[in-house]
């Protein structure tokens, strides 16, 4: 039976990666900042829960022992969300993270994921490949792509495998009050008539936060397959179709007033992503 820790475990993906973990028979060491809502998750007996707050890593802890000595770990805190633009991630956040993982990866993990971004890829349009290069933006997608690139660097000097797993869109209950599809079941709730969006012409990649947390797991549990993986349906949609889709499969109507929020100025018009990676792990 696998050890394997999670961080970030009450997070919106957390807590579906760790159901599929317990799923495949995993030992699970389930770790956030917020105990009193681990309590309240249906997994929190069937796991070893250990609270522990990212801005308070300390150097002289062996984090690999504090852990009980996991056999794969898989990284999904980060602080901050959804603030993509503040500084924060890159003064705060990135330092702590780089600390933690050198860490309790010169102590003895030998296996780690990591969630990584789409937004990596910056402003490049159309099908994204892995292959392709990073071109952030945004402090957010700067500071995860650093990360990245800092973990790759103490590979020339730890035998560890890494996958780096960038995350595409996702949706499901559980996600913040304020994602698309959150306010959208908050004006249908409410019975509002209208609902104010963009114009919905750009193109993304939708995948439910379920069959991602499946894919991380499979993921982490294999270890042929390596390095950035992108997490993707690789089926474009625009906006607007994804919510008219929504709303037939809820059987709900509301009117849709296109175009009253402007288009995000840190994401291309139009991009999904490759997943023929994704599909070499998720097959096996």
């Amino acid at each position: 039976m696998k050890k394997v820790l999670v961080t970030g475990a009450t997070g919106f993906i957390g807590t579906y990666v760790i159901r599929e973990l317990l799923k495949s028979n995993c030992s699970v060491i389930a770790t956030s900042a917020n105990e009193r809502k681990a309590r309240k998750e249906a997994w929190f007996n069937l796991v070893t829960y250990i609270s522990f707050d990212f801005t308070q890593v300390n150097p002289a802890v062996n984090y690999y022992e504090f852990f009980k000595k996991p056999d794969l770990m898989i990284h999904l805190a980060w602080e901050g969300l959804p603030n993509y633009k503040s500084s924060f991630h890159l003064e705060q956040n990135l330092p702590r993270h780089i600390n933690f993982l050198t860490n309790i990866i010169k102590d003895g993990l030998k296996d780690l994921t990591v969630a990584g971004t789409c937004l990596e890829y910056g402003m490049q349009e159309g099908c994204l490949y892995e292959s392709l290069p990073a071109l952030p933006l945004i402090p957010y997608a700067v500071a995860k792509n650093e990360l990245r690139k800092s973990l790759e660097a103490l590979q020339q000097h730890h035998s560890f495998i890494l996958k780096w797993v960038r995350l595409f869109y996702m949706y499901g209950k559980g996600q913040n009050p304020n994602s698309l599809l959150s306010l959208l079941d908050k004006a249908l709730g409410n019975n509002e008539k209208v609902f104010n969006m963009s114009g919905g012409e750009q193109t993304r990649d939708y995948l439910p936060v379920e069959k991602i947390a499946e894919y991380i797991v499979k993921i982490a549990l294999q270890k042929k397959v390596n390095g950035i993986i992108n997490s993707c349906s690789g089926q474009p949609i625009t906006i607007k179709q994804f919510v008219e889709n929504y709303l037939k499969k809820k059987n709900k109507s509301i009117k849709l007033n296109i175009g009253y929020y402007p288009y995000t100025d840190y994401e291309p018009m139009h991009f999904w992503g490759d997943n023929s990676k994704l599909m070499s792990v998720a097959k096996n």
